[in-house]
């Protein structure tokens, strides 16, 4: 599967910016998805996930309350609504698409397919 991110830009602390992924074929009760992120310097850490099935949704603590994934099915997209930017949330972030069990849905390793990236930089 091919995974297209979009959706990234500048805004000012505590704005809002939505991120999509875009797949080339049907995810859902296929894969589940994730959202990454990689800061300069740092290793690339989970930001949420979305399981192939179900709809259980899982987030780093650090963007709980603040950020949502979602899924439109018919579109084989899914997003990452970003609320309540903060400086720190500054980074490269990616989506990608893996079948792995759930202990590996935080886990960069979970995913097989990655998607190229899209730079979200909040000012302060």
């Amino acid at each position: 599967v091919q995974l297209q991110a979009s959706g990234g830009g500048l805004v000012q602390a505590g704005g809002s910016l939505r991120l999509s992924c875009e797949a080339s074929e049907r995810t859902f009760n296929v894969y589940n998805m994730g959202w990454f992120r990689q800061a300069p310097g740092k290793e690339r850490e989970f930001v949420a996930a979305l399981r192939r099935n179900g709809g259980f949704t899982y987030y780093a603590e650090s963007v709980k309350d603040r950020f949502t994934i979602s899924r439109d099915n018919a579109k084989n997209t899914v997003y990452l609504q970003m609320n309540n930017l903060k400086p720190e949330d500054t980074a490269l972030y990616y989506c990608a698409a893996g079948q792995a069990v759930l202990s590996a849905i935080r886990t960069r390793g979970g995913y097989k397919y990655w998607g190229q990236g899209t730079q979200v930089t909040v000012s302060s």
